[in-house]
């Protein structure tokens, strides 16, 4: 007859448990790194493309405070140009407010610039609802809830004077 296992031939030594054990801790910290590099390249994508933004506002003030009314009499590529700066504002919100999502600066940055672009994007959205349905659920709600505060709605998509 064979004697019962004892707890080591069972269960190995101890050392083999140390092992296992560093070995269980050495992959938890190489997660935990994976995770914070991933954190750190999502803000700074996210503040790269903001700053783009900010760089793209500052070379063209007619598009970051517009009069939307002159842009729609301008010329096509005025209008594409302008287009083309609203669609990169909101992917640079988009980005910072995911990435930055503690913190209430960057929603607010993004609330301040957002509300010259309301009748623009008003009357896009109505024309064309595939152009907001480009965007995350998060940047959708957000553009709609900002519209809806501004009694900004089709078919007039004016903005109030405050």
């Amino acid at each position: 007859m064979s004697q019962p296992a004892t707890f080591w031939q069972k269960y190995g030594t101890l050392g083999q448990m140390a092992q296992a054990a560093v070995a269980l801790l050495g992959f938890v910290a190489i997660l935990f790194q994976i995770n914070e590099i991933r954190s750190a390249n999502q803000t700074t994508s996210a503040r790269q493309a903001f700053l783009g933004y900010t760089d793209l506002a500052f070379k063209n003030p007619k598009f970051a405070q517009p009069d939307f009314e002159a842009i729609k009499a301008a010329s096509r590529d005025e209008r594409v140009q302008y287009e083309t700066f609203v669609t990169y504002f909101l992917y640079a919100c988009e980005e910072a407010i995911s990435a930055f999502a503690n913190r209430g600066e960057w929603q607010a940055s993004c609330d301040y610039d957002l509300r010259p672009h309301l009748p623009f994007l008003c009357e896009k959205n109505s024309a064309e609802p595939a152009y907001l349905a480009t965007y995350g659920a998060v940047t959708q709600q957000w553009v709609k809830s900002a519209m809806k505060t501004a009694a900004i709605a089709p078919p007039d998509c004016k903005l109030r004077k405050t």
